[in-house]
């Protein structure tokens, strides 16, 4: 059974591709860039912690996330784009750690995938030093915005350091542990 592992992530990654090739434009990745600087510089009037999403226009797991998000009390602002690349170069996020979204908090952290939003809350309270964010590599299936009934991929949520290494933040062995 651990001879599927590699093959389920490869399978996924190629998924990542197809998605992220040959959507229609929906607006350029400078012009998202502009628009998170700004969002950047105002606090949110509600409170609540804002989240840029970079995304593919038709990647229906990315909307997902997107609601899990929204209905953890962030304030998500989805940016539909054809090619990921840029977002994910400007935003240091190495191959062996892209999913397909990418999200930036105001402050800058990156959170690069199917992140649970109780890992990004306590990433965001915590703060950790000589940390640029949280990923979660591929898409495991169970993960927010993955769900397929009952099935479950436990995967590690890793922490992406300033110096370009990473390091497992959290084990999620469960769905249940996700919330």
């Amino acid at each position: 059974m651990t001879y599927l592992k590699p093959l389920v992530s490869v399978f996924f990654f190629a998924l990542l591709v197809v998605f992220n090739a040959g959507c229609n434009k929906k607006e350029d990745a400078s012009t998202a860039q502009d628009k998170l600087v700004t969002q950047q510089e105002s606090r949110s009037s509600t409170g609540m912690e804002q989240l840029e999403v970079y995304k593919s226009p038709t990647c229906g797991c990315c909307s997902g996330w997107v609601d899990h998000m929204s209905a953890a009390g962030f304030s998500v602002n989805s940016h539909d784009l054809d090619n990921l690349v840029p977002v994910k170069q400007s935003h240091g996020i190495g191959r062996e750690t892209q999913s397909c979204h990418t999200a930036v908090s105001k402050e800058g952290f990156v959170f690069e995938g199917h992140v649970p939003a109780k890992f990004v809350k306590r990433f965001l309270a915590e703060k950790p030093e000589n940390a640029r964010g949280l990923a979660v590599p591929a898409m495991p299936v169970g993960t927010p915005g993955m769900e397929m009934g009952d099935r479950f991929m436990p995967y590690q949520v890793l922490l992406l350091k300033t110096d370009g290494s990473t390091e497992v933040y959290a084990q999620v062995s469960r769905a249940d542990e996700q919330h």
